[in-house]
């Protein structure tokens, strides 16, 4: 056998031994892997939340601004700014005297902290006990202490003032980075105190109402699955079946237009009905505001005398009277046919002689150009008019036939 089979051999028979060995060695183990959030879940923090509460009979909403609620409704806040508007916070603070249950995370309010707890009666103690983060390793498998590497701690719930007892009083909640104790000088109507008798959750009565303070433990996106944070949910709200949840959180700003519409529609419908009506009065029309009245036609004659009129207001008549001469000389040139060649004194004859008007006042009529006073002017039109009318008429006369003259036949037969 050839030393390269030989060497082949060798090296399948190593790796099909390190392959065996890898797989033996192999253990296969399923591992939960949570789904990243899609769709609501990941534009609203409270979707959790919201299915966590809707599962137990109650109704939920997002809001973003606070509008008037009934007082039998809860509201719990999210990233709130408490001192935004002395309007909206003295609002929400009579809702809560009217019955309201009021939630607070309080590390989640952005401003105006001290005030609210300076209204709410509640207090911070200065003391702060850290938790150091706990490493997770093979020896923490069994430790209750840890929750996917986060640390957990232990409260006991407390009402009235006085410890409940039995497992439902028991609370775990994980993701503790510190602890700053709240107090209060009233009397407690429920509480969460942990090992160290440090208060990290009360709820005290203000007026008809309530308000729940928490600390460190929101009820956002997935810490809701944490411990027991769906339990301590219930407790700090107080959920009962029928009852009206409403997240109020201002992580995303309504728009101006919504803001402009929620606070003023009254005065933006008016606005825009003003707005309309101006339009609708200055815009263009399909007719006129009435029927234009109808003209009536001229006559041929009053047509005459405006188109007169106008050549007489305009270039003082030559223009008319040039007109009137040239139409006289067509009616000339139908009786006198050498009339073009005749001199300018034989012309106003021959007219005489046809129509038997006065000679002179046809020369002057004819051959006078320059400008005249309206009133003669219109006596020279007039005469070249009548001349030429006079003219057409006795061509008429001439070219009408003459009627036989019977003979009478004044023999016998």
């Amino acid at each position: 056998m050839k030393r390269g089979h030989i060497i082949s051999i060798v090296a399948t028979v190593a790796v099909l031994a390190f392959v065996a060995w890898i797989a033996s060695n192999t253990t296969w183990v399923d591992v939960k892997v949570p789904l990243p959030a899609s769709a609501e879940a990941l534009s609203n923090p409270f979707y959790a939340a919201q299915r966590f509460a809707e599962q137990l009979g109650a109704r939920t909403s997002w809001d973003r601004l606070f509008t008037n609620q009934r007082p039998d409704t809860v509201i719990v806040l999210g990233a709130w700014h408490w001192d935004l508007s002395p309007a909206r916070r003295d609002a929400i603070e009579h809702w809560v005297e009217s019955g309201g249950r009021l939630v607070v995370n309080l590390p989640m309010l952005r401003g105006g902290s001290d005030d609210f707890l300076r209204w709410s009666g509640i207090f911070r103690l200065p003391e702060t006990v850290n938790i150091p983060k706990v490493r997770k390793n093979a020896s923490d498998d069994d430790d209750d202490d840890t929750e996917n590497g986060e640390p957990c701690s232990n409260f006991q719930e407390v009402r009235d003032g006085v410890p409940s007892s039995g497992p439902d009083a028991q609370y775990r909640l994980c993701g503790l980075a510190y602890r700053m104790p709240l107090g209060t000088a009233k009397p407690l109507d429920w509480a969460l105190r942990g090992e160290s008798s440090d208060i990290q959750a009360l709820r005290v009565r203000v007026g008809r109402g309530s308000v729940t303070v928490i600390r460190n433990v929101g009820f956002q996106y997935r810490s809701l699955f944490k411990g027991d944070h769906g339990a301590l949910f219930a407790a700090a709200t107080q959920l009962r079946r029928g009852d009206e949840i409403h997240f109020l959180s201002e992580t995303e700003y309504p728009s101006m237009l919504a803001l402009t519409w929620m606070y003023g529609a009254p005065v933006v419908m008016l606005s825009l009905g003003v707005i309309a009506l101006a339009l609708w009065r200055g815009g263009v029309r399909f007719g006129p505001l009435e029927a234009e009245p109808q003209i009536p036609r001229r006559s041929l004659a009053e047509q005459i005398r405006g188109t007169g009129q106008f050549a007489l207001r305009h270039g003082g008549g030559i223009a008319l009277h040039a007109a009137c001469i040239r139409a006289l000389d067509e009616a000339a040139l139908r009786r006198v046919k050498t009339y073009p060649q005749l001199r300018t004194k034989d012309r106003a004859t021959a007219l005489a002689q046809l129509t038997g008007f006065n000679r002179a006042s046809l020369a002057s009529a004819i051959h006078e150009t320059q400008a005249r006073e309206a009133p003669e002017l219109r006596r020279i039109i007039a005469l070249l008019e009548i001349t030429r009318r006079q003219l057409l008429i006795e061509q008429k006369q001439s070219q009408r036939p003459r009627p036989r003259q019977n003979r009478a036949s004044h023999g016998t037969r």
